[in-house]
């Protein structure tokens, strides 16, 4: 297939996003190839705190297990990165020595962690927090090891000493702030925490700066800048990030911090792309996960030529990952030029809730205790809503009144991007119940799990909601009250079923039925039953009655010779024509075949439509000639024609299978959708089973089947 080629460089959370929201929007559309410097495949990184405090294994963090990109057909490269990037040559050299072209280029290098030049910083016992391999390490060493110092008072420092506390190690965390987490925290919440975690054993040594690690070959303790010193026998550094930028040399990318960016992810070279946290977007490097997201999604569509708000940046929020413990802070929180709207503390329930506010808007938010309210104010900040929606009456239980205030399109889930009406369709639609449940279909609460108090609000509003009672029924004839999915389940679960036993068990009013419900019995018996007994056809031709049959319609060069694009086109209209004209099917089926530009057959208004094209053969479906007009959807590109009557038999027989008797061809795509169709035809498994029963329905017609299929 002739598509345009995509390159990923880097295997991470934001560049997969990415690419798991182009392949919803358009699955045919890119020949994708990603490198990941990492041996693994995608994992959600904001996970691994979890992963070394013992609470998940390394399979509960990974996002996008092998299999996938198997399924979607993605070349991944593990354990392998890119060296070069030739942008006047379009293409990319990795450690290996592959080169691999590009139409369009995704930098999703991300970043490591940021590991200050200080003398001894180079021994052993010394390293970051970034990925499995520092995860893995931290383990390892907390088997041989026994005390430990985190320098960095941050979410990722606390998150990796309650780990290696969690281990069985002594842990100290160095900060070189008065106190912890100080920029989501103000003092009085930050105290709150300190206290808490040292209750869990931690020690803390705040306004220090370390100056030197000591030891001969291995780390042995800290030296500090007011002459004190510490002794232990493992570092970890979580201090910050470094955007890995070193493509950009040689390669014209311009970079401040990380690769600068527009609204769209575009880097100053044409067809060249970042996102993530090695993306510079108005002078801000972001390092959460929810950020990242939204940029994915954006370049997702302009990828697609996709119409697309452009990214405008993202307001920061933060929760603390550690058990026992509930933290949560937004927006401008710690900045002590923002007023004070509302500030409480419950001694007793030990909880604290502060909200600040500028130019009588809410700017941001801080909990303790008790995080209920995180994203009705992560969306109060987001809105810049006026400081009189804090004051409106309380729920009946809590979040209850911030989920019913949320508009359909207002964001739920931040890290996963996941609206009120995603949850609110998944529940009505999709007969879900639990929150573990909406969590697997739309990942809401599947990151760092601080909204999961209001999608469990959003789920109860939605289980409350009138859509959830049984949906009126559209009857197939006057003779039953059933419709067309009812009465395929009942033939579908039945065995050895008759039209007139499926008529008895479904309470049909009119023993004999109708001109209406007749042929679609019979028709269904014969691609859904089990074990029935199947018409060789439908009997039943009278006026009123669907014409099943199939048409082809070819334009091409008259007396072609063979190699010729008219001649394959020949070929193929004679092999649709054996393949189908003779099996029955749910309504009228037009098929257009066109030999190339100079041959109209009506691709573009046919059920379905071939045509020859440079790049090879492009099968469309949908189209409609007459009222109401509908212009066909490119479904797929195949480089050969028997690639293309492999596909054109496959999704004939989709249609076979999966549309209502009586239903054109266009109105199925309708109520199918186009990226159902394409991931079904896709998927080797389902393409292979629908060749092997467009086979015996070929067998069951008495029909010879193409002899290469």
């Amino acid at each position: 297939m002739n598509r345009e080629k995509l390159v990923v460089i880097g295997n991470g959370m934001a560049g997969m996003k990415c690419i798991e929201e182009l392949l919803n929007i358009d699955d045919s559309r890119y020949e994708i190839t990603v490198f990941g410097s990492e041996p693994y495949p995608n994992y959600n990184r904001i996970m691994l705190s979890k992963v070394l405090q013992g609470n998940s294994s390394m399979d509960d963090i990974v996002i996008h297990p092998w299999t996938w990109y198997e399924e979607k057909g993605i070349q991944l490269y593990t354990g392998t990165a890119v060296t070069k990037i030739d942008t006047n040559a379009k293409q990319v050299e990795a450690s290996n020595g592959i080169k691999v072209p590009y139409d369009r280029l995704i930098l999703a290098t991300g970043s490591e962690a940021f590991i200050p030049k200080l003398p001894g910083v180079e021994k052993a016992g010394v390293t970051g927090f970034r990925n499995i391999q520092d995860c893995l390490a931290m383990m390892d060493a907390a088997k041989i090891y026994h005390r430990a110092a985190v320098i960095g008072g941050g979410i990722l420092g606390l998150e990796a000493a309650k780990g290696l506390l969690n281990l069985g190690m002594d842990v100290h965390i160095v900060h070189n702030a008065p106190h912890i987490m100080n920029r989501q925290l103000d003092s009085f919440s930050s105290e709150l925490l300190r206290k808490e975690l040292e209750s869990q054993g931690m020690r803390f040594l705040l306004n220090k700066r370390t100056e030197a690690i000591s030891g001969r070959r291995r780390a042995k303790g800290l030296l500090f800048d007011d002459g004190t010193k510490l002794a232990v026998d493992y570092i970890v550094f979580a201090v910050g990030i470094n955007p890995r930028i070193e493509l950009a040399e040689g390669s014209g990318l311009k970079a401040n911090r990380a690769f600068i960016v527009d609204d769209y992810m575009q880097t100053n070279i044409p067809d060249v792309y970042a996102v993530g946290e090695c993306a510079e977007h108005r002078g801000i490097v972001y390092g959460l996960v929810a950020p990242l997201y939204e940029q994915g999604k954006v370049l997702a569509r302009t990828l697609c030529g996709v119409k697309s708000e452009p990214y405008c940046g993202t307001v920061p929020s933060a929760q603390l990952k550690i058990s026992g413990i509930d933290v949560f802070s937004a927006g401008n929180s710690y900045d002590v030029s923002q007023e004070t709207a509302l500030q409480m503390y419950d001694g007793i329930k030990g909880s604290y809730k502060k909200v600040t506010m500028s130019g009588g808007k809410v700017s941001g938010a801080i909990l303790y205790g008790d995080i209920n309210e995180a994203s009705h104010l992560l969306t109060l900040i987001q809105k810049q809503s006026s400081i009189s929606e804090l004051y409106r009456e309380p729920a009946t239980h809590a979040n209850d009144d911030a989920a019913a205030a949320l508009a359909p399109k207002d964001t739920v889930c931040s890290c996963n991007g996941v609206c009120k009406a995603d949850i609110i369709n998944a529940v009505c639609r999709g007969g879900l119940e639990t929150i573990d449940q909406v969590r697997d279909q739309t990942k809401a609460s599947g990151s760092c799990g601080g909204c999961r108090p209001l999608v469990e609000a959003v789920i109860r509003i939605a289980l409350e909601l009138p859509e959830l009672e049984p949906e009126a029924i559209d009857p197939i004839c006057g003779c039953c009250s059933v419709d067309h999915p009812a009465l395929i389940s009942e033939i579908a679960h039945g065995k050895g079923l008759d039209s007139t036993q499926v008529m008895r068990n479904l309470n049909w009013k009119t023993q004999a039925g109708c001109t209406i419900c007749q042929p679609a019995i019979q028709y269904y018996l014969t691609v859904h039953g089990k074990d029935s007994i199947h018409p060789k056809r439908l009997i039943d031709s009278s006026s009123n009655s669907i014409p099943l049959g199939t048409s082809i319609q070819l334009a091409s060069e008259a007396g072609a010779k063979p190699g010729t694009l008219s001649f394959a086109a020949g070929w193929l209209k004679e092999q649709l024509e054996q393949s189908f004209t003779a099996i029955s099917m749910p309504g009228a089926v037009m098929i257009g075949i066109s030999g190339g530009t100079r041959y109209p057959a009506g691709v573009y208004v046919s059920g379905f439509g071939v045509a020859a094209v440079p790049a090879g053969w492009e099968l469309y479906v949908g189209g409609h000639g007459e009222l109401p007009l509908r212009q066909a959807e490119l479904l797929a590109l195949e480089s050969s024609i028997e690639d293309m009557l492999e596909l054109a038999i496959c999704s004939i027989q989709l249609y076979r299978e999966s549309a209502y008797f009586g239903e054109p061809v266009w109105e199925w795509l309708e109520r199918i959708g186009i990226v159902n169709i394409r991931e079904k035809l896709h998927h080797p498994q389902e393409r292979q089973s629908l060749q092997q029963r467009w086979k015996e329905a070929v067998n069951q017609e008495g029909i010879e089947a193409s002899t290469f299929i």
